[in-house]
């Protein structure tokens, strides 16, 4: 690599991380860095991003999409756990839709406290839920009015069978029962913030039934967070014949308990095989026995909420991952159909996957669904049901229209799907299919293109310029264009193993919440996940498909959109602690946390509501050594360096670092760090060691670099 009889030696250094070997090995090569990509094979600092609005969402955002009406009016849909969010024009509107109205709750209120409880019978809501009130009559005399109520969100802070608890704005005036009179609406559940285990039959109930069975007295509401019922008790026809302790089934759902009184089931413990669900009054209950009690280990993976969005037409689309399908149509009058929540896809499955329209042919898609419409109990993670050709409404396959189904059998679960050229390439927890629209009588074709190359998130795809790619739920990254390939990386033990030291690895339990996307300003394609040790997004991997190189940072974002309808990509980031001010919620707490939404790609920090942080960037390569006899042996004396910027605003620093040998973990010594700036023309050093690697770095704000080539005065200094 080096002449050893001139003074002044070229290092080339090739694009592109290389993680997969040592950093001996990695000679001429960049090891590792953070905020920096390449270009025309050059390293340079990434672009900075900026919040788009000084509010913050309700939860963490899992699915982004943008589309514009037919008055040429953009829009980008925002969905997270905690409801679905429209902005426009520079603002959040709260189009989450809500479940059916339930009515007859009055108020207990208390003398100089915010606390109000509303008494309402079944009203299915735990801690942390999202609500509404109408048809307010407020409790007489507790210095509240209808408005305090009304066109307003509010949390749940607790809850029982037949009350919950709100947070006011202000205490009320005298304490009061069981007054005044109310409406609530309930947010719809979307599903919890990140992938989880619950309970699961593990040992089974198969078989288990002792005969024992009764009914409730008493309706049982809904447990969708595991906690609600815990420790309290629930009131049976009778308890005859049954054990002091022991599991019981209600519906689906089991739940344990610890004594009985009368006909109480005392310190129960709801949802212990993970099925929750409220049960009405008379309800049937089964007592379950010794090998088919429910499983008490954590074993049956729970999604985090996901939203699949997309726009038929000027429409927009939004199914709930496991759940419903919703609408949302823009109007000329933009101010009256942002104030229109989303309203329930007539004639469509309640329970889907993930949903697609194919755009060429107008047919709305869904993967993962039911077998009988409108029967969850008939779901098949396998099923796909097509529409009526431009008929969203329309499922019900007949003579003269182009609805129908069918199912594919390699793997468990229909994960995602992406449009491409002229298919749909939909995948399974194992496969690839690709679906194709052919016309009448058969409306789509599916072919299977690909067996082992599951994919990992139902987000962690994305399709350019002809090509498919996406990240397995077996470690590993793939592309298709005809053929199902796997891309080389060369960062893939860092991202999904943990091996070797520095390898921060992935987490697998967290799968589901990877996020993909295409930056095709700069010709990458980013996959961003959890690291071994987080619940949450915190990594990025990027793969440069015009280099075909690729590099990896702490950038975490939990959706990201490419420049389309707006000139720069748009991404969303998530705090677990955050406390959301959009919607405006009465009593809310930072359990949901918030999101920042950002726009990329603009200045060299981050901006944030007017506050700047620096983004710190750096690079390193690996090591670089004499080569007299061949084998690396001498000491390497570095004299001198001259710094090649072709653009460097404001200052970087070079350290060298150096190593006597391979097996040293870290730097035996270092030089530096250098001051380098634009007029900087060379830097004068006393570097002596077998082996020596660079690290270049800024740390300023409102400063950015692009480097260039690197030339040292090199010189063997003997073997000792």
């Amino acid at each position: 690599m080096y002449n050893a009889f001139m003074a002044l030696n070229l290092i080339n250094i090739r694009p592109g991380f290389n993680k997969q070997i040592t950093d001996t090995a990695a000679e001429g090569q960049y090891v590792d860095g953070d905020f920096v990509r390449f270009r025309y094979g050059f390293p340079e600092k990434i672009g900075g991003w900026s919040s788009i609005t000084s509010d913050t969402l309700a939860g963490g955002v899992r699915a982004q999409h943008q589309w514009a009406d037919l008055d040429g009016n953009r829009y980008v849909a925002l969905g997270s756990q905690r409801g679905l969010y429209i902005y426009y024009g520079g603002a959040y509107y709260d189009i989450t839709p809500l479940e059916t109205a339930q009515t007859g709750g009055t108020f207990d209120t208390t003398n100089t406290s915010p606390t109000v409880t509303v008494n309402l019978t079944g009203h299915n809501m735990i801690a942390g839920d999202y609500f509404t009130f109408t048809s307010v009559t407020p409790p007489v005399g507790a210095g509240y009015t209808a408005a305090n109520f009304t066109d307003q969100t509010f949390e749940v802070t607790s809850s029982t069978i037949n009350t919950f608890t709100i947070t006011m704005a202000t205490n009320a005036g005298v304490t009061v029962a069981a007054s005044g009179a109310c409406t609530i609406n309930r947010y719809v559940k979307v599903g919890p913030i990140g992938q989880t285990f619950g309970f699961g039959f593990g040992t089974g109930s198969y078989g288990g039934a002792s005969g024992l069975t009764t009914t409730l007295n008493g309706l049982l509401q809904d447990d969708t967070a595991g906690t609600g019922g815990s420790g309290t008790s629930i009131t049976l026809t009778s308890t005859a014949g049954f054990p002091t302790s022991g599991v019981i089934k209600v519906g689906a759902e089991f739940i344990s308990y610890t004594g009985i009184s009368t006909n109480d089931l005392t310190g129960i413990t709801r949802a212990v095989a993970g099925t929750r669900s409220a049960h009405a009054t008379l309800a049937g209950v089964e007592y379950y026995t010794a090998w088919g009690a429910a499983s008490l280990s954590s074993t049956v993976r729970l999604d985090p909420a996901d939203w699949a969005l997309d726009n038929f037409g000027q429409i927009l689309t939004a199914t709930i991952s496991k759940g419903r399908t919703f609408t949302w149509q823009p109007i000329s009058n933009n101010n009256n159909a942002l104030s229109v929540r989303c309203t329930i896809m007539s004639g469509a499955p309640t329970k889907t996957t993930v949903s697609i329209v194919s755009d060429t042919d107008r047919h709305f898609i869904h993967l993962g669904t039911e077998v009988t419409i409108g029967d969850t109990s008939s779901f098949d993670p396998m099923l796909i049901r097509f529409s009526d050709q431009e008929d969203f409404t329309d499922y019900q396959p007949t003579s003269v229209n182009t609805a129908g189904t069918f199912r594919i059998d390699d793997g468990t679960e229909i994960v995602g799907a992406v449009r491409a050229k002229d298919y749909i390439l939909v995948f399974t927890d194992t496969a690839a299919y690709t679906m194709q629209y052919v016309g009448a009588p058969f409306t789509f074709s599916i072919r299977k293109v690909g067996s082992n190359c599951g994919l990992m998130s139902s987000h962690s795809m994305a399709f350019v310029d002809g090509v498919v790619y996406w990240m397995d739920d077996a470690g590993s990254f793939n592309a298709y264009n005809g053929t199902v390939v796997k891309i080389p990386c060369s960062v893939e033990d860092f991202v999904f193993n943990t091996a070797n030291p520095g390898d921060l690895g992935f987490n697998y339990d967290s799968g589901k919440i990877v996020y993909s996307s295409h930056n095709s300003l700069f010709n990458e394609i980013h996959w961003f996940y959890p690291s071994n040790t987080s619940d949450e997004i915190d990594r990025c991997v990027t793969y440069n498909y015009s280099e075909k190189i690729w590099y990896t940072s702490s950038l975490a974002r939990t959706s990201y959109y490419d420049a389309h309808l707006f000139n720069k990509p748009y991404a969303t980031s998530f705090y677990a602690e955050g406390v959301p001010t959009f919607p405006v919620i009465q009593g809310v707490t930072n359990t949901s946390g918030s999101a920042t939404y950002w726009t990329h790609e603009t200045g060299v920090d981050q901006l944030d509501n007017g506050v700047t942080t620096t983004i710190s960037s750096y690079i390193e390569t690996g090591d670089f050594m004499i080569h007299l006899d061949g084998d690396g042996e001498y000491f390497t004396k570095v004299r001198r360096f001259i710094p090649d910027f072709q653009r460097l605003d404001g200052t970087a620093t070079v350290t060298i670092l150096l190593k006597d040998y391979p097996s040293d973990t870290a730097a035996s010594s270092s030089l530096g760090p250098f001051s380098v700036t634009s007029s900087t023309q060379k830097i004068d050093t006393r570097a002596r060691g077998r082996a020596a690697s660079l690290k270049i770095a800024n740390l300023s704000s409102g400063e950015t670099w692009r480097y260039g080539t690197f030339r040292a005065d090199i010189q063997p200094d003997g073997r000792r």
